[in-house]
């Protein structure tokens, strides 16, 4: 919502301010200056990209608009999964989980939490390290060892898209000196026309640079800033999952183990303490 938002304001404050000044916006309606800055773009990050990079920064920018953030809820639904498959360890032991981990997308404890679960990295993550636990004798330290090992993978993908976009936006002022200086050529062979027909090329061929500057400065770069900013949100959110079950894997109860997990979310969207327990209280009276 807040991408769509700051897209309309970056348009509406150009264009008001541009209007101000008395300036036609049939000048800017350049198309073919958009084919060569937007298709040189196109084909540079081609060049630059394997297969892998492209397919992920497409899945990357979708989720810019349709993606759901990283909130206080979010977090508070985390915790309640974590909970509830902590006391059902607790309860009746680590067998008892193995065909929920096996088939989160059938299981009655995962469906209960839709914001986890529309994360197939993060369920891969919680299920993938349960599994570990009932399948090796590995200690809490080693344990705690492959996890930073997965995040650090996981997070290797996630930075990807950012880095793809911010090397377009970087290029993108270049390519819109490129579209200009065409615009110049054309303006050169032009030379024995009025004025009149000279400014307006030598307008047209300027509206390149423009675009260029304001593509990669209004919405390409931003773009890649939102993406590393997720990906960061990402790597806190598996962080909490990791301290949560290496605390339960060192012994601690269940609700220990949880309240080591709150300690971890970043505070802009951490619940309080008393928070938490009103959230894990109804659950137990829902049991």
């Amino acid at each position: 919502m807040y991408v769509a938002i700051g897209i309309v304001v970056v348009f509406a404050s150009i264009g008001l301010g541009y209007k101000m000044e008395h300036g036609q916006f049939s000048v800017l309606f350049q198309p073919a200056e958009l084919v060569i800055i937007g298709g040189a773009a196109l084909g540079a990050f081609f060049i630059s990209s394997p297969k892998k990079v492209v397919s992920l920064t497409i899945k990357a920018v979708t989720k810019i608009f349709s993606g759901h953030d990283m909130d206080k809820k979010a977090f508070i639904e985390l915790l309640l999964l974590l909970n509830e498959i902590f006391f059902k360890v607790k309860r009746e032991g680590f067998l008892a989980i193995e065909a929920d981990i096996d088939h989160p997308d059938e299981s009655e404890v995962f469906k209960k939490y839709p914001t986890v679960i529309s994360s197939t990295s993060t369920v891969n993550f919680i299920c993938d390290n349960f599994r570990t636990i009932i399948s090796s004798n590995m200690t809490p330290h080693e344990l705690e060892n492959l996890m930073e090992i997965d995040m650090g993978a996981q997070e290797h993908d996630a930075i990807i898209p950012s880095v793809a976009l911010a090397k377009i936006s970087d290029g993108l002022p270049a390519l819109g000196i490129v579209a200009a200086v065409l615009g110049v050529v054309l303006t050169m062979g032009k030379i024995s026309e009025p004025p009149e027909v000279l400014g307006h090329s030598i307008g047209a061929a300027l509206v390149g640079t423009f675009l260029g500057v304001l593509l990669s400065y209004g919405f390409v770069g931003p773009m890649a800033t939102n993406l590393e900013t997720k990906a960061k949100e990402h790597e806190a959110y598996l962080n909490v999952i990791k301290t949560a079950i290496v605390a339960m894997a060192s012994g601690a109860a269940p609700q220990s183990a949880v309240e080591s997990a709150r300690r971890a979310i970043p505070i802009a969207n951490r619940p309080g303490f008393e928070e938490l327990n009103e959230e894990i209280k109804n659950w137990k009276g829902n049991q």
